[in-house]
Parts: C-alpha cells; sequence; structure tokens
C-alpha cells in the first residue's frame, strides 16, 4: 500500500490515533506555514513539519496553483507519532485540512480520514490525487481510490456487448476548438481527427450518431497524469495536468505501444493526449484504472466521413475497433 513506506517512521507506535485524538487534530492551525516547522500545541501536542519538506505549490491544466503542507503530529508526552496533518491553499487563500492516522488506527478512525478527503476532493477538483502524489512521490494512488470509498465497483451488476461507445456526458472536441457532449451530436457536424503520426488536427463531417439502447454498461474509466516537478527557493513546484476518459472495455485508444482496447489499458501505460494552448499532443501516465457499471445509459458513438481518431476529453481514441 502506498502509504506504507510514507509511514514507515511510525511502524514502531505502540497505539494508534484514537477517533478523539483525530477530531482533535483536525482544530490545529499553524500561525505561519513559512516559518512555523515546530509548534507546540496544549502543552498535549507537536507539530513538526515533516522531514523539514519545502512547501509544495502544485499548479494544475486551470493555471491556479495550490499549496500544500506537511508536519507530523505527535504527542509531547514520549513523543510517539500518531499521523500526520496537511494544510490544503487554494488560489483564493482558502485553507483545507485533512489528517492522515498513523498505520496502528482503528478502520473507523482512517474513514473519517478518507470522508474527509473526499470531501475536500469535491470542493477542489482532483484534491485526493494531488495529495497523494505529494505524499508518495511517485505515480500510485491509493488514496485516491480509497477517497471513493474503498468500495469494489467489479461487484456491481454490469452488462458487457460489442458497443464501442461512450456515455452521452462525454465531451468531443469540435471544429473551431469548441467541446460538445457526445449525446449531441449530430448528422453534419464537424469534428477535429488527428494524424497520429504528425499531430496534424483536420475537422472531418459526422455522417452519424450512433445510439445504443439504454443498459448499465461496463465502463472502463481512466486517470491520466502528466506532472514535472521543479525545485525552486523556498519551495517545490509541480506543474500537473490530469485527463479523464470513460468508455466501454473495447474502445481503442492510441497509447505510446500502439493501438490498445480501454479495457486493457493497465497503470503504466502512456496515453496519448492533447497538451498545451498551441494544439499538441504528449504522453500521459495511465495512473488509476477501474472498471464499474455506472447505471441504466445510453452509449454512443461518432461515425465520420474519414479520419481515424476522435479527441475525447481530450484524449485521442480511434474511430474504428481494433481488428
Amino acid at each position: 500500500m502506498i502509504l506504507v513506506g510514507f509511514f514507515q517512521a511510525m511502524s514502531q507506535t505502540v497505539k494508534g490515533m484514537t477517533a478523539e485524538q483525530y477530531d482533535k487534530v483536525k482544530t490545529f492551525a499553524v500561525k505561519d506555514l513559512d516559518n512555523d516547522t515546530y509548534v507546540k500545541i496544549e502543552n498535549l501536542y507537536v507539530l513538526d513539519r515533516y522531514e523539514g519538506r519545502k512547501p509544495y505549490f502544485i499548479t494544475g491544466s486551470d493555471g491556479l496553483k495550490k499549496r500544500m503542507d506537511i508536519y507530523k503530529v505527535l504527542l509531547k508526552d514520549g513523543m510517539q507519532e500518531i499521523g500526520t496533518l496537511v494544510f490544503y491553499t487554494n488560489e483564493k487563500a482558502q485553507q483545507y485540512k485533512v489528517c492522515l492516522p498513523n498505520m496502528q488506527a482503528e478502520s473507523k478512525v482512517w474513514e473519517k480520514a478518507f470522508e474527509d478527503i473526499d470531501k475536500v476532493d469535491q470542493q477542489e477538483k482532483f484534491f485526493a490525487l494531488k495529495l497523494s502524489y505529494v505524499l508518495s512521490k511517485e505515480f500510485s494512488f491509493q488514496l485516491y481510490k480509497s477517497s471513493n470509498g474503498g468500495k469494489d465497483p467489479g461487484k456491481e451488476s454490469e452488462t458487457y456487448g460489442n458497443d464501442i461507445c461512450f456515455p452521452g456526458n462525454t465531451n468531443v472536441m469540435m471544429a473551431g476548438g469548441i467541446q460538445k457532449q457526445m449525446k449531441d451530436v449530430q448528422a453534419g457536424d464537424e469534428v477535429v481527427t488527428v494524424d497520429p503520426v504528425s499531430g496534424k488536427q483536420l475537422t472531418v463531417k459526422v455522417k452519424e450518431l450512433t445510439v445504443h439502447e439504454a443498459k448499465n454498461y461496463a465502463i472502463t474509466n481512466l486517470l491520466l497524469v502528466r506532472a514535472e516537478k521543479y525545485f525552486a527557493p523556498g519551495h517545490v513546484d509541480v506543474l500537473m495536468d490530469t485527463r479523464e476518459l470513460s468508455a466501454t472495455p473495447n474502445h481503442p485508444v492510441l497509447t505510446a505501444g500502439g493501438e490498445k482496447k480501454t479495457g486493457e489499458i493497465l497503470k503504466g501505460d502512456k496515453v496519448l493526449c492533447q497538451y498545451g494552448n498551441e494544439g499538441g499532443y504528449e504522453l500521459f501516465d495511465v495512473v488509476y484504472v477501474s472498471r464499474q457499471a455506472q447505471g441504466v445509459q445510453k452509449v454512443y458513438n461518432i461515425v465520420a466521413e474519414s479520419g481515424e481518431t476522435f479527441v475525447i476529453n481530450d484524449v485521442m481514441v480511434l474511430q474504428k475497433p481494433l481488428k
């Protein structure tokens, strides 16, 4: 598990953080995140900046910069480490706090932590992903998965078939760079197609929008990330771009290794995505893959006059199924 290495220093802790301690720690504050690296609270607790780490500044594809500061939580008596407190400050100077208990904490305490992470994630898009990146310093996203309640979506009843499609709320890149939901595309519309070799964009006309009957389809969900880390004086800058793609498991996409069905994609694969403001394309790392039924719905597919690719949710997908 991703957090095992992060909390190795806690492995010798005799007692886990209690629910009462968890609630208490969530009330702690640090007056000066730039300079307060060691803070005593009520003569009972100590906040110690984790390994002296500099703050992280994470800039997403929206251009908004978020700050993250990490502190160990220790009991002053015996200096036992019982958890970690993370301060997350957005571009509007709004601050969120999440507490991660030590590994010996009871499951109910961890459940509270994941619930709190999910609450922040609902207000700050991809918060859990950014948190996991900072804590792990590698692309393993147990926190991101756990923020979804730790459910096993694979156990849900789902429908498979030969339909090669997308949910109706998927965004399609149209002529002129505008986005349109898949379900709203019509015959005669012009969509973007990309030459996979040269990266050159063209527009082609839609012949028809294929609509498949409403079922509880099995949908493969991919989370893709491109992150660059820079060490700056006094902090660490992380430029992070994310993409999400949902499709039936047999829809092909273009990876570093060639064509591959979404249902065959593995964590660590690289998928070609649109990147930057000039229509360029870069490989993004697949950091999370899930398959789950997403409720009874229609699914859709575009049939165009020419071209082999579409740009769906800024991810390059192939028009034709694998042969």
